[in-house]
């Protein structure tokens, strides 16, 4: 039952093809501030834009304005978001509105697994945020990630099991070798030279991911956010890590993930670039690609990272086995498109 305003205190989601507003304290599914969180996203850029979010020391923000509701049911409802708001912001939601913005929420990509969660390494299972098993296309729903976790999480699990009460022995040596390779690759970075500190740089991989591959994408930012990746790839060669200890070392382990992320960032600049259309959570500025392209673009984007660092893009078919791609409609236009369906069902119906 919160509602989101700017600065002028203006409900202005309906202004975004979520309207027409609906009552305080009568939400309503598909309309404003439930509305999808792409689109809500995607409003308060445009609000930004305009000049109507309000400044503040962590970025612009708009108001989430839950005191309508009463103190009683929000300590009741939602005593989690009063605790955040008072623990983070210093706002106590029954008496001031919660600042707020959007930012990245979830990776909807991630290791290609077939419909059993099996990699393109046989017996190497993948599930959760770091796969992608094909569950959420473009654009994930909410809440589908916690169902994706139970069902495939177990399945990952059985087919695991399966397969690892059928496998014979492995290459020993193929396998020594390699873990003697990841250890001598793990004290090369701790003993690395140099005046790079991981933190700088992996603050620095997040500002030039908003901004090149944030809400709306242009060509020039794309470009700006993949030369800043090169650059930042260079420089976490020269990153030194203080912490020298063998056990419980932070610094080494967020170097290791800083390393992982610069080449999952680039792959995603990539991708972001050489898919010229609109889709999903994609959304370019661009002349002739502010539109999705099922011609052209409906099929999955896979991308490599080869032995010389650079990333190799290849594509796969999208199968489509129920319902095809369609236009998305929230707010007043979802329910003329809900109408004209059933009335067209109707007429049908009586031949």
């Amino acid at each position: 039952g919160g509602i989101l305003v700017n600065k002028n205190g203006y409900r202005y989601l309906q202004d975004y093809g979520m309207g027409p507003e609906t009552p305080l304290g009568e939400p309503k599914n598909k309309y404003m501030e439930l509305g999808p969180r792409d689109k809500v996203s995607q409003a308060f850029w445009h609000e930004w834009r305009k000049g109507n979010t309000i400044s503040t020391p962590r970025g612009d923000v708009v108001y989430l304005d839950l005191r309508h509701l009463g103190e009683k049911k929000l300590h009741e409802r939602l005593p989690f978001i009063c605790e955040l708001a008072k623990a983070y912001v210093g706002v106590d939601p029954v008496k001031e509105p919660i600042p707020v913005r959007p930012t990245a929420h979830y990776t909807m990509g991630g290791i290609e697994t077939d419909q059993n969660c099996e990699t393109r390494i046989k017996g190497l299972f993948a599930v959760g945020e770091c796969s992608s098993v094909g569950l959420h296309g473009a654009n994930r729903l909410g809440s589908n990630s916690l169902a994706e976790l139970v069902v495939f999480g177990r399945l990952a699990g059985e087919q695991a099991t399966e397969r690892a009460a059928t496998a014979g022995n492995g290459n020993e040596a193929a396998i020594e070798a390699q873990a003697a390779g990841v250890e001598q690759r793990l004290k090369d970075l701790v003993n690395q030279e140099g005046g790079e500190n991981w933190a700088k740089i992996r603050d620095e991989m997040g500002l030039a991911m908003e901004e090149g591959c944030g809400i709306y994408r242009t060509p020039e930012l794309m470009q700006k956010t993949i030369d800043k990746l090169a650059e930042l790839q260079e420089r976490f060669k020269r990153v030194r890590i203080t912490d020298t200890s063998s056990v419980f070392n932070t610094d080494l382990l967020y170097t290791i993930e800083l390393g992982h992320g610069l080449n999952v960032a680039e792959c995603m600049a990539h991708s972001a670039m050489a898919r010229k259309e609109s889709r999903g959570a994609h959304q370019r500025l661009d002349e002739g690609c502010t539109e999705r392209d099922d011609v052209n673009f409906l099929k999955h984007t896979l991308a490599f990272r080869d032995a010389d660092g650079t990333t190799r893009l290849e594509y796969s078919d999208v199968k489509i086995t129920t319902l095809p791609p369609a236009k998305r409609v929230y707010g007043g236009e979802a329910d003329a498109a809900d109408k004209a369906e059933a009335a067209n069902k109707k007429e049908k119906a009586n031949g």
